[in-house]
């Protein structure tokens, strides 16, 4: 009995025995195929050439051989559009700017001028939609002193004086007055009538005008009291539109030669250094200051520059740091807002004062 188990043992380990020599000889031990070794050495990848832009090339410019190369890709992952020979290229004009690199397609390049402006300009494809872009001139604006490129993100502020004015006659207050004689009788129609009469020198801007009964203090005496001065604006400031994206800054004599549709970004002093003239010759003009400064905005608040634009305000450009998204809620800015925040006190009414009297600021001038 016992003779049978360990015949039976010996067996099973025999046979794991041959099994484990079976497997290493199939997968470690065995010598492959002399024909298979050789035709999977010899399989040919099938490939084909297509054109790249090797330099960058503006919208609207030539391809020339120049900025072409023909670089060899699996035929798997050619695409229909793809070039595989320079003569379907050349002479044709870029649809948009065309960076290094890029495979060209047929859709990238246009047969004439005609079909490129039908594409529109470069600035259209940089807005993003249900946004506008709207020039403002630079004439109008606060400008930065230092200059402010396109992609840049800024701040409008405007400042607006605001005056009382009379509701029937739209004319500021207050109202002049005039004399009124009459009643009388014309002598040729025989009717009664009123004229107004001038009170004084009618060219004299200082004509009599509404005031208001005051009583004199101590006296008891009344007086009617007129301005003595045209009234006064009330001005108030406040931050109009927060993290608005420059779409660029430009010369009208670069839009009116029609060079990129007025989109040449003219504040860029360090790109371009101007060259020293030889011997002799006249240095060459500096370039011409930026005009306009175009702005990606909303159509309402396009609306709301345009009115303000027209209406005279006065509009400050303020430059946001790079990356910053955020939002402040402001207040409007007013001389009570200003007195109040930054604890400006009034001056007090005193019995004495300096000497000389002084009544503008002093600036301080600058010594070259």
């Amino acid at each position: 009995m016992r003779r049978g188990r360990m015949f039976f043992y010996l067996a099973f380990i025999l046979l794991l025995g041959l099994v484990a020599v079976a497997v290493i000889w199939q997968r470690y031990l065995r010598q492959p195929a002399p024909g298979s070794q050789q035709a999977a050495s010899t399989q040919v990848i099938d490939i084909v050439n297509i054109m790249v832009v090797t330099q960058s090339v503006p919208r609207g410019n030539v391809i020339t051989r120049d900025v072409l190369k023909l670089v060899p890709i699996q035929r798997e992952l050619f695409i229909e559009g793809m070039f595989t020979n320079i003569s379907e290229v050349e002479g044709r004009l870029a649809k948009f700017d065309l960076d290094p690199g890029i495979v060209l397609t047929d859709s990238m390049l246009v047969s004439s001028a005609e079909e490129l402006s039908g594409t529109g300009s470069n600035a259209a494809l940089t807005i993003p939609r249900g946004m506008v872009a709207i020039r403002v001139p630079i004439e109008v604006l606060s400008f930065l002193s230092y200059p402010v490129k396109a992609g840049d993100h800024v701040n409008v502020i405007t400042t607006i004086k605001i005056v009382d004015v009379d509701t029937d006659f739209q004319s500021i207050q207050p109202n002049q007055v005039l004399n009124i004689v009459g009643p009388g009788v014309t002598p040729q129609e025989g009717v009664n009538y009123l004229t107004a009469q001038v009170d004084g020198d009618p060219n004299v801007y200082n004509k009599p005008t509404v005031g208001k009964a005051e009583i004199i203090s101590g006296l008891g005496q009344s007086v009617y009291a007129v301005p003595s001065e045209r009234q006064r604006a009330r001005m108030v400031s406040q931050t109009l539109l927060q993290n608005i994206m420059v779409l660029n800054v430009g010369n009208f004599a670069t839009f009116l030669s029609g060079d990129e549709m007025g989109v040449k970004d003219t504040a860029q002093p360090e790109a371009t250094p101007t060259p020293q003239p030889e011997e002799g010759e006249e240095p060459a003009p500096p370039p011409p200051a930026p005009d306009f400064i175009s702005l990606i905005v909303t159509p309402l608040d396009a609306q709301a520059l345009n009115y303000l634009i027209a209406s005279g305000a006065q509009i400050t450009i303020v430059l946001r740091p790079a990356g910053d998204d955020s939002r402040v809620q402001t207040e409007a800015a007013t001389l009570q807002f200003i007195l109040n925040q930054y604890r400006l006190p009034v001056p007090v009414k005193l019995p004495y004062a300096l000497e000389p009297r002084v009544d503008p600021i002093i600036v301080p001038e600058t010594t070259p």
